[in-house]
């Protein structure tokens, strides 16, 4: 399953206005839930709200994501949730 942002009008940003819209699928590309947010917050402070808004009955095993929201904090959210993150590697992780 994985979430996909999309852009928007709404929020005033430095690059202008918008809204952060993102949406977990499953890999029939079905949605399974979404949020709608200012373009403010980072990405990865958003991903567990999203996925608290995801449908109650749904199990979510696998998260495929861009290498943006890549952090251990996260990664360490997500195991607890037991939810395997797959996205390639920052240069600067360790």
């Amino acid at each position: 399953m994985a979430a996909l942002p999309l852009q928007e009008k709404g929020s005033r940003t430095k690059r202008g206005k918008g809204t952060k819209w993102m949406v977990v699928v499953d890999v029939e590309d079905i949605p399974l839930g979404s949020t709608v947010t200012s373009t403010s917050p980072e990405e990865v402070n958003l991903l567990h709200s999203l996925l608290d808004a995801t449908y109650k009955n749904t199990k979510i095993q696998n998260l495929v994501y861009d290498k943006a929201v890549n952090s251990a904090p996260l990664c360490y959210g997500l195991a607890r949730r037991k939810i395997d993150l797959i996205c390639p590697h920052r240069k600067n992780r360790k």
